[in-house]
This record gives structure tokens, C-alpha cells and sequence, in this order.
């Protein structure tokens, strides 16, 4: 291969990554038939089709050779970015650095709204955020190929192939609307169980681990609805006599329309982390974002967290 057919490589890495050349023309901006040439002359360079239509007629699928050289020039093409691109220091005033964070809506919220606001503060349009899914099956590979540069969670769901850093935990507490009808005192366990819940999935599953505790305790609460984004729960409180057993911090965000009250029962803390990819470890703009969010955990450390 000459030197100067280095863009066949990185046509195949996407082929590889994508499995559909309509789409992968369209992350590489070049035409469909334009790549396809590319693919033609991969397959002179390497006696070998590489990536063959499948049977179901949608999409490709890679040959052993494919799948043999996938990993390896996925880490050669990193490391080739990463030394031609690799500033020395990172400049949040001049960047054109977009940051994409992978997490869902409750962490979002705690967290990952102030990072935000800290983002946008500079007043760099160049400087931007985005937010993705955490639930993505091919995160770790997303995030290996620098598409997401960091995953924010449970400390237990932390995958065992990315460096992680601990930010904070955080208690459940009951919430309920201002004016709530049952006043503002803890309830008991019988009271708590009556009580109409909302809880969140998208699969409208009406048990979640609050259950799984109360199953332990012998009783069962009265789940009356499901939304999908822990956000709307705050919307369905505000205007329903329900209630909701969430993250503390999620709910002080709403806390001028809401009441936050101890439960009358122990679940487990959430520990929320931070994590990226060993290649992301080293990069300076990659080091500036997890500060920010550092910054943030010191800060929920400090906070006074008992209910008045």
C-alpha cells in the first residue's frame, strides 16, 4: 500500500464500524459510489472481499480477514489521530472541542446540567456538549474511536475496560407536591405503601429496585403510573396527588414546587462515576472536562444533605 492510499484505511475502519456503505459514505461526506471504489481497491490490497451483502438483503457482513484486521487498524487510526492532533493544552475560550457525554436523564440532571452551563459560559460556539444514551450496547467501542469521551452512572455499571473516578453518592427520598393533601410528615410503611406511585421505564415495567426492597420487608407498594425520563416525574407530581422514591439531588432541582421527605425504610445509596477510555487518559481536553466534573462532586460533598 502506498502512502498515499492511507484514506483506504480509514474507508475500511468505518466500513468495518458501520456494515452499510450508505451510511458510512455519509459519516466519511463523500458520495456512495465514491466509497465504493474504495472498498473495490481494498479488495485488490488484500485478496480478500472484506465485507460481503447479507443474507437478509440490509446491510453487510465482514469476512474473517474483516474481522481479523478490525480491532488493530481501529487502534492504529487512534493513535495516528492522536499524534497529529494532540494539542499541547486545552483552551475552553478558543476550542473547537465538542464534548459528548454518555448518561442517562436523572445524572444528567445532578450533574452533568452544570458542566453543561460551564461549557456554554465561555461564550465559544466553537465549545459545544452533547448528551447521548448510556444504554448504547457499543459504548466502550464508541468511546475507544473517541465518539463519546465519557460515561457517567452507577459505579457498579462501570465497564471493567475503562478507567473510572468516583464522584459522589447520593440517598433516596420521598417526593410528593407542595399542598400535598397527607401534610409533610414521614409516613409509615403501611401509609407509604397506599400512597399512588410514580416511578420511571421506558419499557412500562411497574417495579424498579424500590420494589425489590419493599419485597424483602414483605409489602408492596401501589404503583399507579410509569414516564420514561425521571425528569417528568417532577411534572406528573406537580400536578397529581402522587409520589415518588427517587435520588435526593434529582429532586432538589425541583424543589420550589416540590417536598422532599425521609422514607420510612433504607435503600441503598447511589454511587454515581465517572469513566472513559485508557486512550482518552492522557488527552488535555478530555483532563478539563472530568475536572469540571470533579469540581461538581467536591461541591454535592459539601452540601448540606439532611431534609429540614
Amino acid at each position: 500500500m502506498k502512502r498515499s492510499e492511507l484514506y483506504l484505511l480509514i474507508s475500511l475502519d468505518t466500513l468495518l464500524d458501520e456494515l452499510n456503505v450508505t451510511r458510512a459514505a455519509r459519516r466519511l461526506h463523500i458520495g456512495q459510489p465514491t466509497l465504493s471504489g474504495h472498498l473495490s481497491r481494498l479488495r485488490e490490497l488484500f485478496q480478500d472481499p472484506l465485507l460481503v451483502p447479507s443474507e437478509t438483503g440490509r446491510g453487510m457482513v465482514p469476512t474473517e480477514r474483516a474481522l481479523a484486521l478490525r480491532s488493530s487498524l481501529s487502534d492504529a487510526l487512534v493513535r495516528l489521530r492522536d499524534a497529529v492532533a494532540q494539542p499541547h493544552e486545552f483552551d475552553p475560550g478558543t476550542s473547537a472541542r465538542t464534548f459528548v457525554v454518555a448518561t442517562n436523564d436523572s445524572v444528567f440532571t445532578i450533574v452533568a446540567l452544570d458542566v453543561m452551563a460551564k461549557v456554554m459560559s465561555y461564550g465559544n460556539p466553537a465549545l459545544r456538549m452533547a448528551v447521548v444514551p448510556a444504554d448504547d450496547a457499543g459504548l466502550v467501542e464508541r468511546m475507544a474511536r473517541r465518539e463519546v469521551d465519557l460515561f457517567l452512572g452507577d459505579i457498579d455499571r462501570v465497564p471493567d475496560t475503562l478507567k473510572a473516578r468516583f464522584l459522589l453518592s447520593d440517598d433516596f427520598v420521598l417526593a410528593q407536591r407542595c399542598g400535598h393533601p397527607r401534610g409533610t410528615g414521614t409516613p409509615d410503611l403501611a401509609e407509604y405503601c397506599a400512597l399512588h406511585h410514580i416511578v420511571v421505564s421506558s419499557r412500562a415495567g411497574f417495579s424498579t429496585p424500590v420494589d425489590t426492597v419493599l419485597e424483602k420487608l414483605g409489602v408492596e407498594r401501589h404503583v399507579v403510573a410509569t414516564v420514561p425520563s425521571y425528569n417528568q416525574v417532577a411534572l406528573v407530581l406537580s400536578q397529581t396527588d402522587g409520589v415518588a422514591s427517587l435520588p435526593r439531588k434529582l429532586l432538589q432541582r425541583y424543589a420550589t414546587f416540590v417536598d422532599l421527605i425521609s422514607l420510612p425504610f433504607q435503600i441503598p445509596s447511589f454511587r454515581l462515576a465517572m469513566a472513559w477510555h485508557p486512550r482518552a487518559q492522557s488527552d488535555p481536553a478530555g483532563i478539563w472536562l472530568r475536572d469540571r466534573f470533579l469540581e461538581i462532586g467536591e461541591r454535592a460533598k459539601s452540601t448540606k444533605t439532611d431534609l429540614d
